[in-house]
Parts: structure tokens; sequence; C-alpha cells
């Protein structure tokens, strides 16, 4: 990593979410884990340590900074032995808030951006809808103007958070078909006709909650909008690479967070008279989870540099998580096995980025659909 993330001023703020994920987050992760979501007061901590707010600007209630300082806090609460789960349940906001804090109006940002960013509050994004997925472009949930107010029909699945959110920032077709009909509009968790339909039952990130939503003529305040109406989509696309670049940090984290726990767990055990490290085989798949995980950290890291330079990096963000998750799904594959027996039981630290590693190559754009844009990108 270029001494641009190694400031002194980072490497304090390393040691800060460092001693806060210990102390406030971490001893609870299991128990979180098992009740399905993470507590508000959570949000809290993170929030009054002046962390939860990197990366927004403080004129939003954000404690300033920018992606690279998000980045650090997400990998150092993986590091310090908290989980992409938790990243996903404590960080929603870090995709449902950008396009508000960058498009919506002054009392728009007051009455939303600011709780969440106190972590007085929760916001969701809600896109995908049951009948498509990466398909952005093809939804169906409507928001039609009726005087001061939209009427939304629809249903969104899949949701992170969405059954603790206080406000979701819902993508719903005000135009024609296609692109260029999609809107934001920022709907409140009270909204009559709004109904979070069930919490879904999942493999991994179990202490992330995730919903089906549904939207019955659901009145909403048209100062709910974000940006302009039909303006939508391109406010999406917009916050894709920052959130591939974010998933790519976070399979990057565990990917090292597992490697490290492994080399430790092999110095330990001991098979056929030697510690595990002392096998040439079992060395050998050590370097190698070191070194898959070496690479694709120093690649999302320079494409995270170049995005918040101002660069234009879609294909690299899209080649980054690819390369990222790539490496991730390898180390934590040699993890489980090299902890043997131990590493498939619950409660155990491996088993648990195995389960939370599957949907790193799925969410925020598949693996398959970050290809064919990357494909797309380069002119192949």
């Amino acid at each position: 990593m270029s001494g641009w993330a190694a400031t002194d001023e980072r490497k304090a703020l390393r040691a800060l979410v460092r001693d806060v994920a210990t102390r406030e987050l971490v001893p609870h992760l299991e128990e979180w884990e098992r009740a399905g979501e993470v507590p508000l007061s959570a949000h809290k901590t993170l929030a009054e340590a002046g962390l939860l707010g990197l990366g927004f600007p403080e004129s939003a209630g954000g404690s300033g900074g920018d992606a690279i300082d998000a980045a650090i806090l997400a990998e150092e609460l993986i590091l310090a032995g908290g989980s992409t789960g938790l990243c996903a349940a404590l960080l929603t906001h870090g995709i449902a808030l950008p396009h508000l804090v960058r498009a919506g109006s002054a009392a728009l940002i007051d009455e939303v951006a600011r709780p969440i960013l106190a972590g007085e509050a929760i916001g969701s994004l809600a896109v995908t809808e049951p009948d498509g997925g990466s398909d952005v472009a093809a939804l169906r949930t409507t928001a039609v103007r009726d005087g001061d107010e939209y009427v939304v029909n629809g249903s969104k699945t899949y949701i992170t958070s969405g059954a603790r959110a206080a406000f979701v920032t819902t993508a719903v077709r005000t135009g024609g078909p296609g692109w260029g009909g999609i809107s934001l509009l920022v709907v409140p968790s009270s909204t009559p006709g709004f109904t979070v339909t069930r919490r879904l039952e999942k493999t991994g990130w179990l202490c992330s909650d995730t919903a089906e939503l549904s939207y019955v003529d659901a009145r909403v305040p048209a100062r709910f909008l974000v940006g302009q109406e039909n303006g939508g989509f391109a406010q999406i696309a917009q916050q894709f690479v920052g959130e591939r670049l974010a998933l790519a940090v976070q399979a990057c984290a565990t990917a090292r967070r597992c490697t490290d726990l492994t080399i430790e767990w092999c110095r330990q055990r001991t098979a056929f008279g030697k510690p595990l490290s002392g096998q040439q085989v079992v060395r050998h798949k050590l370097v190698e989870m070191h070194r898959v995980t070496e690479v694709a950290r120093t690649y999302t890291w320079a494409a995270l540099e170049r995005h918040v330079a101002g660069e234009e990096v879609v294909a690299e963000a899209a080649l980054a998580k690819n390369t990222a998750v790539e490496a991730c799904d390898k180390v934590v594959y040699d993890a489980v096995q090299l902890h043997g027996g131990l590493g498939y039981m619950r409660g155990t630290e491996v088993e648990m980025h195995a389960r939370d590693a599957r949907i790193l190559g799925i969410g925020g754009g598949a693996t398959e659909v970050m290809t064919d844009l990357a494909a797309k990108r380069l002119g192949i």
C-alpha cells in the first residue's frame, strides 16, 4: 500500500478502530450472529467514536475523510476479529447514503442522513427485485406522482438491513422503460403501505438482517426524491464503483485474517510428532494463502486510491472485486481444511468467514457480470 494510506493519522485511525472493535463489538459477535441482527446501540458506539461517519462530509453529519478512511474502518473491523457480515450490518449507510448526500436537498440530508450518521437510525438501499438481480434497468417498482406525493407499488428482496431500517433509499420507476425512467426515493419505514414482508434466512452474514420489502400504495412526500426525477440510474451506477471496491477490501481483509489465524493454528497444532507448520505441504499452502492475499490486496488498494484521486476505474473496480473474491474463496477453504474438524464447527472464526465469504462473489454485482463489464470497458 502506498504512503498515502499509511500516514500517521491513518495509523492512528487503524489503532482506534482496532481498539473499539476489540472492546465493544467483537465480544458480542457470536450473540449477534445467533440473534440475526446487530443492535442500534452498536451503531451508536461507532458514531460516538467518530467512526460511523467516515467518508461522509461533516456538512452532512459525517466525520470527514474519504473512501480510503472508510476502507480502513472495514478492514480493521475484520482484522480485529469481526466479519464481513458485521460490516454489512453496521456500514449499510455506505451504500444507502452516498446518493442522498451528493444529490439530496439540505432538508433531506438533515432529516435522513444526519440521524443515520449519528447512529440514531439505520438506512438501507433497496434496488434488487424478486424477478431481477443485476439488471437494474429492468426494475418494475413504480412511483407515480400524485400532487405533492409519490404513490409507490412493488417489492424488493435481499435488502441488507431492510428489517431494521428507518429509511430505505428505494430505486423506483417514475418514467418509461429502461434506465432513463428510474429515480431514487427515500421511503421512511413508518410509511403506511410499506411492509417488511419477511426476514430472509441466509447461509452466512447471520448477524446482518436481510429482508423482503413490499410497497402497496405507499404515499411518500415528493421531498424525499433524491436528485432529479428519472436520474436515478446514473446515481446508482456512479456509486457501484465504490461499493465494489469496498467489497474487494473486505474480501482481502477476510483472507488476511484467515491466513493469520491459520498460521498460528498450524504452529500450535501437532501431528506426526511435530507442528503442522513443520510439514512442507502445509508450509507451502500457507505461503500460497499469503501470496494470493497480498496480490489481491495490492491491486485492490491501488484501484481504490486511483478512484479517490478522481480517475475512472470502472473496469479496475470490477477486476479488483473478482480478484479479491477469488483469493478469499481459496483462502477460507484452505483455512477450514487446515483447521481440520475444528474448522467445521460453529463458533470457530474461520468457519464464520467461510460462510460469509460466499456472498462476496454475488453481492454488488456477480462475478460473471463483473467480468462482462470489464470486457466492455476494455473493448474486448
